[in-house]
């Protein structure tokens, strides 16, 4: 079992920047990817960007391509996700999670509990 926490998110402008970040603990060992996903209200939860073990691969949903950096610090245990330009269309409850697999197709089985991040124009 791998326990993750979020926190860092909050309320922003259009065209500003937040930084979340997850906290993880527990058996990360067994953890092939990190990932955030995020699910606005009334809508499915939805891919946003992944990161593999050492950080050496990334992987964008392509509504965060260029705005959106994820990035580790295995030493910390943590995993972050710089989120720049934000749009009214980003708000939304994010949730880190940890899967494993190909960071394409990884299947994830842990979830933090979700922060929320709200963008207003």
């Amino acid at each position: 079992q791998v326990r993750l926490g979020e926190f860092g998110g909050g309320s922003v402008q259009s065209e500003g920047s937040l930084r979340l970040s997850c906290i993880a603990s527990g058996r990360t060992f067994s953890v092939d990817v990190m990932a955030w996903f995020r699910q606005a209200p009334g809508q499915e939860r939805e891919f946003v960007a992944a990161i593999s073990r050492n950080g050496g691969n990334t992987f964008y949903a392509d509504s965060v391509k260029g705005r959106f950096t994820v990035s580790r610090d295995n030493s910390k245990s943590m995993v972050y996700l710089q989120m720049n330009m934000l749009k009214v269309e980003d708000t939304a409850v994010y949730y880190c999670a940890a899967g494993v697999g190909p960071i394409a197709h990884a299947k994830y089985d842990n979830w933090g509990q979700g922060t929320q991040v709200t963008v207003s124009s």
